[in-house]
């Protein structure tokens, strides 16, 4: 057993289940309070990748939840697969062919997952409050950078006190939010919002 788990092309997988776990550990010890959300910092995303990250519903559940779900799918997924192929062909396919693989097989387990688990889970957002109440509440960008058409995660508190994590992009062109902008919600537009940047501290 070790021998297959030890080969190159399963070392991939064994480090995204690694990395799960720690990222598990830090959480449970209280050393990552924020890390799902205020600290992780991830590129600035088009609008095929803020779709990409509202498929995965990243906003019912924290993006760092999400990443979490999808590394335990994909090491999973890809040391089932390395089996499959071992046993035909007596030894594991390289990372390079079995990555991909397992990645297109990972994505919809995620999506599906990530549903479930937002159902079950006690999270910051609830469909008790509709998302028209958000309009005209201050919110930071906690992921990314939101720009027109390329929106970003965004932290925001509703009347109740309940956290609620967000995609939001500028309401005016040519404006950029970066990660820790304080913006006020103008809009919503369906899957995400739109916002103007917050220029009053007694707003904060």
């Amino acid at each position: 057993m070790w021998g297959f788990l030890s080969a190159d092309g399963n070392t991939i997988f064994l480090a995204a289940l690694l990395l799960m776990l720690l990222i598990g550990a830090v959480e449970a010890a209280g050393l990552g309070a924020g890390l799902g959300h205020d600290g992780l910092d991830g590129p600035s995303l088009d609008g095929q990748g803020a779709s990409l990250l509202n498929w995965l519903n990243v906003g019912r559940l924290p993006l760092l939840m999400v990443i979490v779900v999808f590394l335990f799918a994909f090491g999973v997924t890809g040391l089932v697969l390395q089996q499959l192929i071992a046993g035909v062909f007596r030894h594991p396919a390289p990372a390079w062919l079995a990555g991909p693989l397992a990645a297109a097989v990972a994505l919809p387990f995620t999506r599906v997952l990530s549903r479930v688990l937002a159902r079950i889970l006690p999270g910051d957002e609830t469909t008790a409050v509709s998302r028209e109440t958000l309009v005209g509440r201050v919110a930071v960008i906690v992921t990314g950078e939101a720009t027109a058409g390329s929106p970003a995660q965004a932290r925001v508190r509703d009347a109740h006190g309940q956290t609620h994590y967000v995609m939001v992009e500028p309401d005016e062109d040519g404006e950029t939010f970066a990660q820790g902008t304080s913006v006020i919600i103008v809009r919503n537009a369906g899957a995400r919002f739109l916002a103007i940047r917050n220029e009053s501290e007694a707003l904060l």
